[in-house]
């Protein structure tokens, strides 16, 4: 990795943990792109997937920076383990602190993996020189448009924004065409949103890049003129747009299954239902959670660890557990679910959403947060 002065890069870190650290702490407790606690935790892995040659001999350790919940992503590290005898040292943290702890370490970092909740936070290390790049198989295992372009990093799951609305208080055929229609005076005090989440404010970077600044703060402006129902979590929406008590929110789709499951039902059970918009509304922007390596490996066991995540099985899991999409071909959606390339997504490149640190500001100077 290019080396930098300390000086600099601390206030690097510091940039971009003051820009990260409310979207990434606004999912913290639930749903699978939440952090979790910061405290170390030594796990495993399943499947081995494609050997790689590795700089040296194996020392049977990987060290893994994850920026998702430890519930979530400890038992498929224990499935790794289990079947290639490499422990996995994890600390668990915020997507945001894990960052900013990677750019503040530099050269001198014990991680050799890091796990994020979101293209933007891969591609805020990547720029600072954090990630070195992955061969060449790893990265065609995963579509083009959910890679680094500079293959640095590479997703691992899809997730795609959507309109949580409530079927008694919204009629299928009254839901907007667009998300920009939510600042209008139909939607004043109907629609739910999280600012402080890394979701949402994801949105808001893909909506500065495609639309620009000018729309961006605009929009922003509308929602807080338009007396929005604020949350602080994605599922806390999706709860309260099943009870009633908010007719329609922004949320990523996995939180109905979330809460379907926490709650002992099935998705078409419940109140609340998924609105995909149409015609490559930003609405419907797709993301991904992501993995990169971190500075020179010393030998293949942190390729193992990726291998395997991005291996069938490994997919699976993802998609069983926390009903995201996998990257990988031969893997089924979550049932009920269109395909990834079915959708009407929005042309947006996820490489263009490092940004955050603006887009948090711009939500600020609206009110918002």
């Amino acid at each position: 990795m290019t080396a930098r002065s300390p000086l600099a890069l601390t206030g690097t870190a510091a940039a971009l943990l003051l820009g990260l650290t409310a979207c990434a702490g606004g999912g913290a407790a639930s749903g699978p792109s939440d952090a979790g606690s910061a405290s170390p935790a030594s796990g495993s892995s399943a499947a081995s997937g494609t050997e790689q040659a590795g700089a040296g001999d194996s020392d049977s350790k990987v060290t893994l920076y994850s920026g998702r919940d430890e519930n979530l992503v400890q038992p498929v590290l224990d499935q790794f383990t289990e079947e290639t005898g490499i422990e996995v040292e994890v600390r668990y943290d915020k997507t945001a602190a894990m960052a900013a702890q990677l750019i503040e370490e530099g050269d001198s970092s014990p991680a050799d993996v890091f796990l994020a909740q979101d293209a933007g936070a891969l591609g805020a290390t990547a720029k600072e020189g954090v990630l070195s790049e992955m061969d060449e198989e790893t990265l065609e295992a995963v579509p083009e448009q959910y890679r680094d372009d500079e293959g640095r990093w590479v997703g691992l799951t899809g997730r795609v924004r959507v309109l949580a609305y409530n079927e008694d208080k919204v009629k299928q055929e009254d839901l907007p065409e667009s998300v920009s229609e939510l600042t209008e005076d139909e939607w004043k005090g109907r629609v739910g949103i999280a600012p402080t989440n890394a979701s949402f404010q994801t949105f808001v970077t893909a909506l500065r890049a495609v639309e620009g600044e000018d729309e961006a703060r605009e929009w922003l402006a509308g929602m807080a003129e338009n007396d929005p129902q604020i949350r602080e979590k994605n599922g806390e929406i999706l709860s309260d747009v099943d009870a009633g008590t908010i007719d329609v929110g922004l949320i990523n789709h996995y939180y109905l299954y979330e809460v379907a499951k926490e709650k002992g039902v099935a998705p078409e059970d419940m109140r609340a239902s998924l609105h995909f918009f149409d015609d490559g509304d930003l609405g419907s922007l797709a993301n991904v959670s992501g993995i990169g390596l971190v500075g020179e490996q010393e030998d293949a066991d942190a390729q193992k660890l990726v291998d395997y995540l991005l291996s069938q099985e490994g997919q699976q899991y993802f998609v069983e557990e926390t009903f995201e999409y996998p990257m990988i071909e031969g893997v089924e959606p979550p049932a009920g679910l269109p395909a990834l390339d079915e959708l009407e997504a929005p042309d947006v490149d996820l490489n263009d959403l490092d940004d955050l640190q603006s887009s948090v500001q711009l939500i600020q100077e609206s009110g918002l947060l």
